[in-house]
């Protein structure tokens, strides 16, 4: 069996504040996809990687990419579940559909290797497939209209979800088109595999496994990752 890393990277990051996307932010002597490619390809257990980018980047042949494992790359949409769909169509060209697809994103470059063994472990035997996660840990509040707390939420039972998230290729692409065809734009590949009926498998990972979303993260990233190379 086959595993496949799938890669949106088509974001523009504007919650940054910043004119490059976040995936193309310097981080620790390289940019912020360059670390994540690199975590992904130097994993003995990925045969290879399909990064979605926007039609209009400029900045991913500036990269310096020195990666054991072949890259491919699909032209990404406007919204991630629609990258992803692109990626996967172009993955089906080399692929199998009942070879497993790795959805990462392009903005978590701290993803441990212990996490992917791990995923992947717990999930082989799987008939469908799931994603790392931690969970809750913080009282949940749920806001109304005003930001004010509406209620406050039990958070047994609640996780946060992370990636990779990991379906065979065939049905998450079938799940992932019939969602878009319905007019619904998921946020993750487990919303697509929950709709299309299936029961996504949570597997924990670790809490450092952050995605950069806003300018504070990268330095909390950057701790991350001289804390791991230190092993931590």
């Amino acid at each position: 069996m086959a595993y496949w890393a799938v890669v949106p990277a088509a974001g523009s990051g504007t919650r940054m504040s910043s004119q490059v996307p976040k995936q193309y932010l310097a981080l620790a002597g390289k940019t912020v996809i360059e670390h994540t490619l690199a975590r992904l390809a130097a994993h003995s257990m990925i045969d290879g990687i399909v990064v979605a980018l926007s039609p209009n980047d400029t900045n991913w042949p500036n990269l310096s990419l020195h990666l054991a494992k072949p890259v491919l790359l699909a032209k990404g949409g406007a919204e991630r579940c629609t990258s992803v769909l692109n990626a996967l169509n172009e993955l089906k060209k080399h692929a199998r559909p009942d070879d497993w697809a790795l959805v990462h994103d392009g903005a978590r470059p701290c993803l441990r290797p212990t996490d992917v063994d791990k995923l992947i472990v717990e999930l082989r035997d799987h008939p469908h497939g799931g994603l790392l996660a931690v969970p809750v840990r913080d009282t949940m509040k749920r806001a109304d209209e005003n930001v004010d707390v509406s209620e406050t939420v039990d958070r047994k039972g609640l996780w946060h979800a992370l990636t990779p998230q990991m379906f065979r290729l065939g049905e998450l692409s079938d799940a992932l088109r019939r969602v878009i065809d319905q007019g619904w734009l998921v946020t993750d590949e487990a919303s697509a595999m929950e709709r299309a009926g299936y029961k996504p498998h949570l597997v924990e990972g670790a809490a450092d496994n952050i995605k950069i979303t806003r300018p504070e993260d990268l330095a909390v990233a950057e701790f991350y990752l001289r804390r791991q190379e230190g092993g931590g």
